[in-house]
């Protein structure tokens, strides 16, 4: 089987969408499979071409089997939204273009958020008859409006309209919450046409193992009990929870050894940085995004890992990636997330959860897992119990067995 996979991020990029991406083509060129995936010249969050790169119309290379196209697009930071749209509008109408230059292939794959890519895979599908299979990873455009980028408008509802319109012409939505399958359905799209792959981890990079020396002395971390947010600093994250939480216990005497570590970048990150240094935070420390590769050395840094979304009902039907690596690592979560991410962590007991954007009970928690070792010590285990439910190989497998069946009912379906 041949399988054309359109997503905006792949790595060298480092976000959620990449990685889930990459791991699964790995696992599905590993089973037999051709992939082929067209993307963008790598350039998330910062809008800026990654060295090595450069933005031309079409450039090919291999990753780990995969055969990677990339297109051009207009690069843009992940700020401004009317610019952001530009940039999605630009990948959709390359990958469009650069499909047709993709021989024999029997499915079409598309990934959210962005509508824009999965309405390319539609484009794409119906030129070539193929499937169609609509990766949802969120549900654009209701994020945008639940962390206020832009309120009810007719572009919103023209996005509303379009998204509608892609679920009801996919011939399989893969959705990566039992959450967005109940909306879905609420909105009257047939449960039988959606299956559920969750995100997960891979073993093999993300697993238990000593505090890195080297980065340990660098960041001057020894005796320290850290707290860490890996990801991206953006809009929905409000990251100010935790500057806030820093912020008072910068003069708790009981928590002078407990430092915040954040990682990554985003659109909101010089902003937090900034208030860090107006607050004269000396227990936080900001750090570039770091290579994959790389990133399994500073989550070993880390005590507790904290996860965090804005108090919005969308976002009770989302679960962070990041989960599943901590639990992969060994390390107790502090679930700033409500709903289906939370069930998980207390289910599991792999964690404690808070609620969103209060940082005082964000405090409270992690005052409580740094001061009792014994429920620290059992969250871990707990973490490492539950993290093979979560392979990223076997859910892999999974959905390309979702793929397959897909391709063999409805690659014939009347157009």
């Amino acid at each position: 089987m041949h399988i054309l996979f359109l997503t905006d991020n792949f790595p060298p990029e480092v976000n959620a969408p990449a990685s889930r991406t990459f791991e699964h083509c790995r696992e599905w060129v590993k089973a037999g499979c051709k992939v082929t995936v067209i993307t963008g010249v790598p350039n998330f969050p910062i809008g800026r071409v990654y060295p090595g790169y450069v933005n031309r119309l079409w450039q090919a290379e291999e990753m780990g089997g995969i055969r990677v196209i990339r297109v051009w697009t207009f690069i843009a930071a992940n700020k401004k939204f009317t610019k952001r749209i530009i940039d999605y509008t630009s990948y959709m109408v390359s990958a469009i273009l650069a499909a047709p230059c993709i021989r024999g292939t029997d499915v079409v794959i598309a990934t959210s958020p962005l509508l824009f890519t999965a309405m390319a895979g539609y484009v794409v599908g119906r030129l070539k008859r193929i499937p169609f299979v609509f990766e949802l990873r969120d549900l654009w455009p209701e994020s945008i409006k639940a962390v206020g980028a832009m309120g009810d408008s007719p572009v919103i509802r023209f996005f509303e309209c379009i998204e509608m319109f892609l679920y009801r012409k996919a011939d399989l939505i893969v959705a990566l919450t039992h959450s967005f399958k109940e909306r879905l359905v609420e909105r009257k799209i047939p449960a039988e046409k959606i299956e559920i792959v969750t995100n997960g981890v891979d073993l093999t990079r993300f697993r238990p193992t000593e505090k890195d020396a080297e980065l340990v002395a660098e960041l001057g971390l020894d005796g320290k009990f850290v707290a860490g947010y890996i990801g991206t600093h953006g809009m929905a994250h409000s990251l100010e929870t935790l500057l806030n939480g820093a912020d008072m216990l910068q003069g708790n005497p009981n928590a002078a050894d407990i430092h915040f570590l954040l990682i990554g970048d985003g659109a909101e990150k010089q902003k937090l940085v900034e208030r860090a240094k107006q607050s004269a935070l000396k227990n936080v420390t900001f750090i570039d995004a770091v290579p994959k590769s790389e990133i399994a050395r500073y989550w070993s840094l880390l005590d507790a890992v904290i996860i965090h979304l804005k108090r919005t009902p969308l976002f009770r039907t989302v679960i962070p990636s990041k989960l599943f690596e901590a639990m992969g690592m060994g390390i107790p979560v502090l679930m700033g997330v409500e709903g289906e991410a939370a069930r998980i962590v207390e289910g599991e007991q792999a964690g404690l959860a808070f609620v969103p954007e209060d940082h005082l009970m964000l405090v409270d928690r992690l005052l409580f897992l740094k001061n009792d070792p014994v429920t620290h010590n059992r969250l871990r285990a707990n973490c490492l119990a539950a993290a093979p439910k979560y392979r990223r190989d076997e859910l892999a497998v999974r959905m390309l067995k979702l793929i397959e069946r897909t391709a063999v009912c409805k690659r014939k379906k009347p157009l």
